[in-house]
């Protein structure tokens, strides 16, 4: 198993919190998943997305924006709940991982 620091179990606890905050607020929701044709407008394809991220990459200017949304395209254009799942878990990794970087430099 790789261990987790602990500053991941803290934002991991605040991503909590706030979960906790939103049904507090809205109640459970249950919509559905969603492949609208706005996503489609405005929402690059993964491809599209992967190759742009590995643009810029290879440029040395990736942002941490570039790798959201390469892994949120993924995650909006699968069509498999199960790999959708496993693509939303990575997007969320891709937050804390974020976040964990922003914390540094701000030395949170």
């Amino acid at each position: 198993m790789i261990p987790v620091t602990l500053k991941t179990w803290e934002i991991l606890d605040e991503v909590a919190l706030e979960r906790a905050s939103q049904d507090a607020k809205w109640g459970e929701q249950n919509h559905p998943t969603g492949q609208l044709p706005l996503y489609r407008e405005t929402l690059a394809q993964p491809k599209e997305a992967q190759a742009e991220c590995e643009w810029q990459r290879d440029k040395g200017t990736m942002t941490w924006a570039d790798i959201a949304v390469e892994e949120l395209s993924e995650a909006v254009y699968e069509r498999d709940d199960a790999k959708r799942r496993a693509e939303l878990i990575q997007v969320a990794a891709v937050a804390v991982a974020w976040i964990e970087c922003m914390d540094r430099k701000t030395g949170r």
